[in-house]
């Protein structure tokens, strides 16, 4: 928990849900131990979508669907979701949910490994959803960036990792150290890439809001 645990409970308790098909879906998610975005990540991302309206999303990170929708519900009729997903099982069941949602029509999914179809893909996006496996952050993020447009956003999920990269190389679980050093370098790659303005924010497990600027700053 990167921030005290009675102030999420606190703050969630006021939240007032996404209509009933989201809010099922969250508690299917949870039972079927599905990773989705956690509820103080999904009032953040409803906000920012409102604000800044935007026409073309990219997520890099399906599962079942749960942010797409999200994301489809709070943007207008005419913006369009393009996700990925690699992960087999979860794709029929991201599909009937897009189907069951009615959004289906605004949701394509495409699958397949994140890296292979985002070096194929040539479009641009004034959105970007980053929520996939953590330690390819920073292999995603040339073509991530390639494909953000000018005065785009690009919002990470779960850059924090429970507080981990707060703590000593070595008091970090062997097995996570792999992607603690990558998600440090892909933290210190969006404070200082010069096309960027980042704001890291310890909102859910941690998320990093990118602006990408019309011109690089001189």
């Amino acid at each position: 928990m990167i921030v005290d645990e009675r102030m999420v409970t606190y703050i969630n308790s006021l939240d007032t849900g996404s209509g009933q098909f989201l809010d099922q879906l969250e508690l299917q998610a949870k039972k079927d131990r599905v990773p989705i975005i956690r509820r103080e990540m999904q009032s953040f991302l409803k906000v920012l979508l409102q604000i800044k309206k935007p026409t073309k999303i990219l997520e890099v990170g399906t599962a079942v669907g749960f942010s797409a929708l999200l994301m489809a519900k709070y943007t207008p009729e005419d913006t369009r979701i393009v996700t990925i997903e690699k992960y087999e099982k979860r794709i029929p069941v991201a599909k009937a949910n897009f189907q069951a949602a009615g959004m289906d029509h605004r949701i394509t999914l495409l699958e397949g490994d994140a890296l292979e179809i985002l070096r194929e893909m040539e479009d641009s996006f004034d959105f970007i959803f980053m929520d996939a496996a953590k330690g390819q952050y920073i292999h995603f993020y040339p073509e991530v960036m390639r494909l953000l447009a000018p005065e785009g956003i690009l919002v990470s999920d779960n850059v924090l990792q429970e507080g981990d990269f707060i703590e000593s190389h070595f008091a970090v679980e062997r097995r996570n150290r792999t992607i603690y050093k990558r998600m440090r370098e892909y933290l210190y790659v969006l404070k200082h890439d010069e096309r960027l303005e980042t704001s890291i924010l310890p909102v859910g497990d941690g998320a990093a809001v990118s602006y990408k600027m019309k011109t690089e700053r001189q």
